[in-house]
């Protein structure tokens, strides 16, 4: 990791106006942390506790209420345009458009960064037969399993070399065998490339297999435990890991 954070979030707080004219949804309140260049982050926690609200601060789709948040110095909401290229999304549906092939479903990112074709479909077939579409760069995403689909979807997030990569419970709607190996495959990709990553789940051996430092939230919005994970710790400790988890997510670690 770089010295300076790449994503920082400072006191930031974030509260949402119901339609009804009620008191206002506070989604996240009071939440301090920072990235650094390279990480790999699972954030868990259950449904509803503002996992993918920072998840969206971070993406400039929108801003905080309060405090400050910024990626790589610069504040995602109101330099949005800044960061194309910068940052890629892999959403839990490939999001796939069904009217474009798979390799220029991949390219997609490189078409609106105004790549030259014949460069983008080089970088995109490259990434399909990475990623073991080789084959199907032709394919119709209705000609594709759901994992081959998905896999389209994290070629199409890699192949614009992004500085950062923000995942959204990407294998979550896949079978168990399917999302084992890909998320193996996706580790792997993470640790090639160098981006830093932020990976939203709700799953704890997802986030145990996935990260290398992980944050549960709680709701609204804050780090009710945080803790280092490495390919060398014992099954021991990573039943102490799963045990915590599960206080907070029970709510017997609330208040502490």
């Amino acid at each position: 990791m770089s010295a300076a954070p790449e994503i920082v979030f400072e006191r930031v707080g974030k509260t949402f106006p119901r339609a009804d004219g009620g008191a206002p949804f506070e989604a996240i309140r009071d939440l301090s942390f920072a990235i650094g260049r390279g990480e790999l982050v699972a954030i868990l926690g259950k449904t509803g506790c503002g996992k993918s609200t920072a998840f969206n601060l971070i993406c400039g789709l929108i801003r905080p209420s309060a405090g400050r948040v910024t990626v790589q110095g610069r504040d995602p909401y109101r330099d949005f345009a800044w960061f194309a290229g910068k940052i890629g999304v892999v959403f839990q549906n490939d999001r796939l458009m069904p009217w474009r092939r798979a390799i220029d479903n991949v390219a997609l990112g490189l078409e609106l960064n105004k790549m030259p074709k014949r460069q983008r479909l080089d970088i995109a077939a490259a990434w399909l037969a990475r990623l073991g579409l080789n084959g199907h760069a032709n394919d119709y995403p209705h000609a594709l399993s759901g994992g081959m689909r998905q896999r389209v979807s994290i070629a199409r997030a890699f192949a614009g070399k992004p500085d950062i990569l923000l995942c959204d419970e990407p294998f979550s709607a896949l079978d168990e065998h399917t999302g084992q190996a890909l998320r193996e495959e996706f580790r792997a990709l993470l640790r090639q490339t160098g981006a830093t990553s932020i990976f939203i789940t709700h799953s704890i051996e997802e986030a145990l297999q996935l990260g290398e430092r992980l944050m549960v939230f709680d709701r609204p919005a804050r780090i009710a435990y945080e803790t280092k994970l490495s390919a060398d710790m014992s099954a021991a400790e990573r039943d102490a890991v799963r045990g915590q988890i599960r206080k907070v997510l029970s709510g017997e670690m609330a208040g502490q």
